[in-house]
């Protein structure tokens, strides 16, 4: 069965709101971080996104698929870019990374579809 990454994000953001309530430092010391390490600087934030996708695709993480093409698609990266981030990905993760890979372009599509 296909994975369905606007759904996968759904469920995960619904939780992790629960988880909020639950452990807010926690959480928004997470966020924080997030919010931090993600901004432009030196290196510009689509770049850190696609960073984020490589870690997330070569970690097998569905929920890092999902959050961060569509904080690519949000950032106007192209399916074409993606892609070749994702060479990169199998280039240094081997089979299971293609695997994912090939998620991260399904999910690129989910998006635009949107």
């Amino acid at each position: 069965m296909a994975k369905d990454y606007q759904q996968i994000t759904r469920d995960i953001s619904e939780f992790t709101r629960e988880l909020g309530k639950l452990a807010p430092d926690a959480m928004k010391g997470f966020y924080g971080l997030a919010k931090s390490a993600s901004a432009d600087g030196q290196i510009d934030k689509k770049t850190k996104e696609m960073i984020a996708l490589a870690i997330g695709v070569t970690q097998r993480c569905d929920g890092c698929i999902g959050f961060h093409v569509k904080a690519l698609k949000d950032l106007g990266a192209t399916r074409e870019e993606i892609a070749e981030v994702m060479a990169m990905c199998v280039y240094m993760g081997g089979g299971p990374a293609l695997m994912y890979a090939a998620d991260a372009l399904r999910a690129y599509d989910q998006f635009s579809n949107a």
